[in-house]
């Protein structure tokens, strides 16, 4: 039973359910404590113990459910070939296991013998679709297939024997019956331990494509993606906002403690380095190339509210204006489609974008923020405004700037990313989750540092 229990919580994996090495020794305690007579007791139990949450509460009924349902071989109870085996029908079949099995054996056996070859066979260990036709004959393998179809083969070989004849044809009858159920098991096995696999296939290839070629269809997986990312990091990053620094007395505040002790230093203080959560300027270039990186930079920004103290946002194409109370007030998802329908899409103009920041939040600018810029830097021939860029640089803790394009694209046609570089503290190729996620870490470490 002890496999049984742990097949099981490598399922309750599967399906996204976090179990840890403490809960899995709780699970263990629980089951020696209640045992699997009652079937309700067992499953509340081990919801207490392993579920955390509403949404794994719904995950753990069903991976239960689906985990210690039996539906295979209900129909041998009423069927009439299991009425039991003649003295003939025996002296056919040659005492095979199986063969026997589907002449005369019962639910229960069957069960038992599919899923003790099923252990046998490792289908724990299924991962891919492709797989479970391997599966499907490696258990039947392991239940005897093969003697089973040499017998069918010298049934069908014994000439004018109408037993023999009449005996071949039940045996094929049951292999075809005994096929059919395997692959329902397969199935089902399939659903608890490789359903998730697929989708983790799915989004580790999306957290590689470049953010333009995500398709709309994947929207709302890559949105789960970023957040995760950000969850991650956020879990990372979201620590006490002072450290002590060991070994280095404060000498003022250890005497101010102690002053109703006759200052002698039962309480020692020491010095503290305070840790300011980032304040973050976020500046994303709207026009349709860059649209879709916008979206998910903004997300993933947004994801991490925890972390960060203040995050303005400004959107600009055209020109420039402040989103930071309609993704305030709305969900990320609802927000983004408004703001690119106000200002997105249109012909882009870098010159005018920094003036109208240089109107809206110039002044606001100080040692403690960080600006991050996303464009690709084409300004369309218009004047690039290098002096407001310098401006932004002098004011500001650093200045990142995100571009979708490859680097060996920078300085070509209108391109003015060489002169906006001269003014940015990084300048990098932002173009995959993945290299959002790096960068976003390393903006975070500038300020969390010990």
């Amino acid at each position: 039973m002890q496999q049984t229990l742990g097949n099981f919580l490598r399922a309750l994996r599967s399906m996204d359910v976090r179990v840890s090495p403490a809960e899995a020794i709780d699970a263990h305690c629980t089951v020696d404590s209640v045992g699997y007579s009652d079937r309700t007791l067992l499953k509340d139990s081990l919801c207490i113990a392993l579920a955390k949450s509403e949404e794994e509460v719904e995950r753990f009924d069903e991976c239960f459910d689906m985990f210690f349902t039996r539906d295979e071989f209900r129909e041998r109870e009423d069927d009439n070939a299991n009425d039991g085996m003649s003295e003939t029908d025996s002296e056919l079949v040659d005492e095979q296991p199986l063969a026997e099995m589907l002449l005369g054996g019962s639910e229960v056996e069957m069960a038992q013998a599919m899923e003790q070859a099923a252990n046998d066979a490792g289908v724990a260990n299924i991962r891919f679709s492709t797989q479970r036709g391997l599966f499907t004959r490696r258990i039947l393998d392991r239940m005897g297939l093969r003697d089973l179809e040499r017998l069918i083969a010298n049934l069908n070989r014994a000439e004018e024997d109408e037993a023999a004849e009449a005996m071949a044809q039940r045996l094929e009858d049951g292999r075809a019956y005994l096929f059919e159920e395997v692959r329902q098991y397969i199935d089902r096995q399939f659903e608890l331990y490789a359903r998730a696999a697929g989708e983790e296939l799915r989004e580790e290839f999306l957290g590689k494509t470049n953010l333009s070629s995500i398709e709309r269809r994947d929207f709302d997986r890559m949105h789960r993606i970023v957040r995760c990312m950000a969850k991650k990091l956020a879990t990372r990053y979201a620590r006490r906002r002072k450290h002590t620094k060991r070994g280095v007395l404060d000498v003022r505040r250890t005497l101010r403690r102690n002053m109703a002790h006759d200052g002698i230093p039962f309480e020692t203080l020491w010095k503290q380095t305070k840790i300011e959560k980032p304040r973050i300027v976020v500046i994303v270039d709207v026009s349709q190339s860059v649209a879709a990186a916008a979206r998910f930079l903004l997300l993933f920004l947004y994801s991490l509210h925890e972390v960060i103290a203040t995050l303005r946002a400004f959107a600009f194409s055209s020109h420039l204006i402040e989103v930071s109370e309609i993704l305030k007030n709305k969900s990320v998802e609802e927000a983004i489609p408004e703001v690119l329908e106000k200002i997105g899409f249109r012909s882009t103009d870098y010159g005018r974008a920094l003036e109208d920041f240089e109107d809206l939040h110039m002044d606001a600018l100080d040692r403690h923020t960080t600006v991050i810029i996303l464009g690709d830097g084409r300004s369309n021939d218009t004047d690039p405004r290098m002096d407001l860029m310098r401006q932004i640089h002098d004011r500001s803790k650093s200045v990142i700037w995100l571009n979708p394009e490859p680097e060996p694209f920078w300085g070509t046609g209108d391109s003015e990313m060489h002169r906006y570089r001269t003014f940015c503290h990084v300048a990098k190729t932002c173009r995959t989750v993945q290299d959002l996620e790096r960068i976003i870490d390393d903006v975070m470490k500038t300020y969390f540092r010990a």
